[in-house]
């Protein structure tokens, strides 16, 4: 893993995302910069569909072997949602999230 520092001041927030993001948690509630921190949680069923579309149509590798990585995914996905949330985050819908952020923006803070 590697590291990189990079500069918020000024921001009235800054968004991490992806499936790290919830590494940083702690470690922004420690300094008092964390206002909220998300995992997304989706139907599985239509992430695997999103996903395998997606990885079909960019050709990434023959279906079946596609298909293979969606389902183990699939299957994968309660324990990462359940290993974000033990590290901070908040297991929420897209909506909520973005009915979050929108507050934060607004300066009615949602804290975590």
């Amino acid at each position: 893993m590697s590291t990189r520092p990079f500069e918020v001041a000024g921001s009235p927030l800054f968004v991490a995302e992806g499936i790290f993001a919830a590494e940083i948690v702690e470690e922004c509630r420690r300094r008092g910069v964390l206002a909220g921190a998300y995992a997304l949680r989706r139907p599985r069923g239509a992430t695997f569909v999103r996903r395998l579309a997606r990885d079909l149509a960019e050709q990434r590798k023959a279906p079946g072997v596609l298909v293979r990585r969606g389902l183990a995914l699939l299957r994968t996905e309660p324990a990462v949602l359940r290993r974000q949330t033990g590290l901070g985050a908040e297991a929420a819908r897209a909506g909520e999230v973005l009915r979050a952020v929108a507050g934060l923006l607004a300066g009615h803070p949602h804290r975590t």
